[in-house]
């Protein structure tokens, strides 16, 4: 573990870290996407309708805009335990200290969770099909398709705004309707 803990929000962590960061600042990680390419059965779906979350895929060329978070020292460890009860409640998520450039030009390592493509929650699903299954799964953090609103409002706030999410979430509208 690097002695500074940085962790690397792409999802649900930009808008629902857990905790206050000393420090939130727009960063790049390069090498991967953003991808909602894990089903959910936990927080937006259940195992018996699974939801869609977003994961890290390693992509040849990609990058990733996301928000890097720094808790006080003195809550590093702490933040870093809730971070893994709730990241790693199932074996979908492999934890990866990676590198990723800050807005301000700093380069940091970050703690980052990446998809487990050998993992059974792992799934390659067309915009379309993901758009059905954002529209109708449930889980215990609710809808499915406010996981995707969030994020997606929440990175074009941060001048991040990402089109491909922009594109799925006007799909999932229409099936929602």
């Amino acid at each position: 573990m690097t002695e500074t803990l940085w962790i690397f929000g792409y999802g649900s962590l930009i808008w629902d870290p857990g905790f206050a960061p000393v420090e939130a600042v727009p960063a790049r990680l390069e090498g991967w996407h953003r991808s909602f390419c894990m089903r959910s059965i936990h927080y937006r779906g259940t195992a018996e309708a699974p939801g869609l979350v977003l994961a890290l895929d390693a992509a040849e060329g990609a990058g990733c805009a996301g928000l890097a978070l720094r808790p006080a020292p003195e809550e590093a460890a702490a933040v870093l335990a809730d971070l893994r009860a709730r990241e790693l409640v199932s074996d979908a998520y492999l934890e990866r200290e990676l590198p990723v450039t800050l807005a301000d030009g700093r380069r940091v390592t970050a703690v980052t969770y990446v998809i487990d493509r050998d993992g059974p929650q792992y799934c390659a699903l067309s915009p379309a099909e993901q758009a059905q299954v954002i529209a109708q799964a449930v889980g215990a953090r609710g809808p499915n398709r406010d996981y995707l609103f969030n994020t997606a409002a929440h990175l074009r706030k941060l001048g991040l705004a990402d089109p491909d999410l922009e594109a799925l979430a006007k799909q999932v509208r229409r099936a929602a309707r």
